[in-house]
């Protein structure tokens, strides 16, 4: 089922998501979901505050497409980034360890059509439990990294506008609160590849 994705300003972003303590097949339901919906968005990550849902888990596929969508082209990714299993799901997750910097071209789908540089750890350790409640760990760089940071900020009610600076975040705040969104361009009409801009 398609879900609706909430937008900037929409006061459910900046609440803090609870921890999940029932596993079961409401969650498994709820992950289905958010993936669907992460696809059809054309995203590479979701969290559940981002469609209402205020519960500390988060859905990624940052796998490169080709033409039609297929997520294969692996030769494009780390070692480290090849070694996980996607899409993942990750359930009340926590990073135990960041190294190193990296900035990157974040966009957002709860902020579509925006895209800034943010720092983040270059590689990073994330412990979280999958749908039925195993816990695993998780070591990874590239753009998977940067994308398992980003939707754990959005599990703290944070948004990557605010790792700019106070001018610049507040610039693009009042744009979208005075002008909203920008339209979407037709399917088809699109100029910037997946690669070049990715929304999370």
């Amino acid at each position: 089922m398609i879900m609706k994705i909430l937008t900037f300003p929409d006061p459910k972003l900046r609440e803090v998501a609870q921890p999940v303590e029932k596993f079961g097949a409401d969650l498994k339901k709820l992950a289905d979901d958010m993936i669907e919906t992460m696809y059809d968005a054309n995203g590479i990550g979701l969290a559940a505050p981002q469609v209402g849902e205020l519960v500390r888990m988060v859905v990624i596929d940052t796998r490169p497409k080709d033409d039609s969508g297929r997520r294969y082209k692996y030769d494009e990714m780390s070692e480290l980034e090849q070694a996980v299993p996607q899409p993942l799901i990750l359930i009340n997750p926590e990073i135990v360890k960041g190294e190193g910097k990296t900035t990157f071209d974040e966009g957002c789908l709860s902020l579509p059509g925006y895209f800034e540089t943010v720092e983040r750890y270059e590689t990073i350790e994330m412990k979280a439990f999958d749908v039925n409640g195993k816990e695993f760990v998780v070591r990874t760089d590239g753009l998977l990294a940067i994308c398992m940071q980003h939707e754990l900020d959005h599990l703290e009610g944070t948004l990557f506008i605010d790792h700019l600076s106070f001018v610049k975040g507040n610039k693009i705040k009042n744009q979208i609160k005075k002008y909203g969104y920008p339209v979407k361009e037709k399917e088809g009409e699109s100029t910037t590849s997946d690669e070049e801009k990715c929304e999370v």
